[in-house]
């Protein structure tokens, strides 16, 4: 029997730093929920609903840490290059402008979870003196989903 061959994709999101500066409250906080609509909007829009249709059996965000900004996305070996392609043309989220940025592609979840934990604590140890005690709880709890994943 042949299992499904995926792609895990280790995106990092950038926010825009100036939000606060429009005056419209504070930034969007990344969660699974808003970057899997903002990336299925995206591919509605740009490669229409057949095309939807076929990356949503396998499209799943798998981790988001909202400190760090860092993603993993789950998508088939077949469709992975357009939801790549999809995420690379989103905008927005949540009206705040963003940018996605692919750091790793592989092909087992184990090789991407390695990816990501290793920018996760060079990320860490570059921002960690500026960071809250809440902040660093959150960090924390997401290195721990992280070693689950």
């Amino acid at each position: 029997m042949v299992g499904f061959k995926n792609r895990y994709m280790l995106m990092e999101v950038y926010l825009d730093p100036d939000k606060d500066l429009l005056g419209e409250g504070t930034p969007v906080i990344l969660t699974k929920l808003n970057l899997s609509e903002a990336i299925k909007d995206s591919i509605l829009v740009n490669f229409g609903e057949c095309g939807l249709a076929s990356c949503l059996g396998s499209l799943h965000v798998a981790y988001v840490n909202p400190v760090t900004k860092l993603c993993i996305v789950r998508s088939s070996r077949d469709e992975h290059r357009r939801v790549w392609s999809a995420m690379t043309l989103v905008r927005s989220v949540g009206n705040c402008p963003v940018v996605f940025n692919l750091l790793d592609i592989s092909g087992c979840s184990r090789a991407c979870r390695d990816a990501a934990l290793k920018c996760e604590t060079e990320k860490f140890n570059q921002s960690g003196k500026g960071l809250s005690e809440e902040e660093i709880r959150e960090m924390n709890r997401c290195l721990d989903k992280l070693k689950l994943l």
